[in-house]
């Protein structure tokens, strides 16, 4: 019987660019705060994997000490091009910025990138992990993987992807994964700090 095929999904712990309600995208935004709790894991992690920007490398830090940590850029959020470090009241009579929000997988910010242009990369660096791997990345990327491999009649904008959050996605097989088959089952892990003996 084949054995089921899981990815974990995490987002990074808050910034100060989330506390700003700031577009951050590649921009180079650390944590709030460096302290936290490693913290239990439904499976056992060899290796973690996620963007190479700051703030989920110092999330890979604190969750998963004692493991290594592959950067890899694919897995960084949406470029909000000319959009980055501004807010939604900065950019609301924009008409770029509107015509972003009303069709972001098709139209990119001013010199950034569409969800489209995120989503191929993404499914490029997913079709390379192994079963159980554990990935540290950004809300929208999370979002992204999300409306492509379930079948939730919510759009890409409607997902509560909160920062620290653990997404859990498992296919019956490796195969249905990589056939890009939806998802049997989706989850979101709780976290629990990891109890010291």
């Amino acid at each position: 019987m084949a054995r089921p095929y899981r990815i974990f999904l995490v987002r990074h712990l808050k910034t100060t660019a989330n506390a700003q309600k700031i577009y951050c995208g590649w921009t180079d935004s650390g944590l709030v705060s460096l302290e936290g709790e490693a913290i239990e894991f439904p499976v056992a992690v060899q290796q973690v994997v996620g963007s190479d920007l700051i703030r989920t490398r110092q999330t890979a830090a604190i969750y998963f000490p004692q493991i290594d940590f592959t950067a890899d850029p694919r897995w960084r959020e949406c470029n909000f091009g000319d959009f980055e470090e501004q807010t939604y009241d900065q950019l609301k009579n924009d008409p770029d910025y509107r015509n972003w929000l009303d069709d972001s997988w098709n139209t990119p910010p001013r010199n950034g990138e569409t969800l489209q242009q995120v989503k191929s990369r993404v499914l490029d660096a997913l079709a390379e992990l192994p079963n159980e791997a554990v990935v540290v990345t950004h809300g929208g990327v999370i979002r992204v993987v999300l409306d492509t491999f379930t079948q939730d009649q919510r759009s890409y904008w409607e997902w509560d992807v909160t920062n620290g959050s653990i997404w859990q996605l498992e296919w019956a097989s490796e195969n249905e994964f990589k056939e890009g088959k939806p998802c049997t089952s989706l989850s979101e892990v709780p976290i629990t700090a990891k109890r010291i003996m």
